[in-house]
């Protein structure tokens, strides 16, 4: 099993594999550790983040939505310029293009883990089939949370080391 997070401390990409058999996972670049709880991890199940204290886990498609938004983002825009070309059957066509290649990654790219607290992703086969879809009133509450407390965040994050 994978794990990839944003470390609470310096805020860099930390990418770990092999999570099951770890102690602790933690960032190189700055030296910022936390404990793996027992029984988060196990069988190739996980149970709660080992980046912050959160059980509040969700299943979503494992592509970077930045991606998938330039990929509508161009085909809109090559589709306004067929437009004002006056190429009416080239403006579907790109459109019809876009929303194929959307369904096809849908269908291509794998599931993963995510926190709604940290937003750590977790990867590996099965992890996905205990847990529910994304539920935006969890999400809700982890972002109001966030947003009256920053202080409080960070220190729950430190807790953990």
């Amino acid at each position: 099993m994978e794990i990839s997070f944003s470390c609470p401390k310096c805020g860099r990409g930390v990418r770990i594999d092999g999570l099951e058999g770890r102690a602790s996972v933690g960032c190189e670049a700055c030296g910022w550790s936390a404990a793996v709880p027992a029984g988060s991890v196990s069988a190739g199940r996980v149970r709660r983040c080992v980046v912050c204290p959160s059980d509040e886990l969700f299943v979503r498609k494992d592509f970077p939505q930045r991606v998938g938004f330039w990929i509508v983002v161009a085909g809109f825009a090559a589709s306004c310029v067929t437009w004002g070309l006056q190429r009416p059957l080239w403006t579907f066509a790109i459109l019809f293009g876009t929303a194929t290649v959307d369904v096809v990654l849908y269908l291509l790219v794998g599931d993963c883990l995510s926190c709604y607290r940290c937003g750590a992703r977790y990867r590996g086969p099965g992890i996905t089939t205990r847990h529910a879809a994304f539920d935006l009133e969890t999400h809700e509450k982890h972002r109001q949370v966030a947003a009256r407390s920053p202080a409080a965040a960070a220190v729950d994050s430190r807790e953990h080391r």
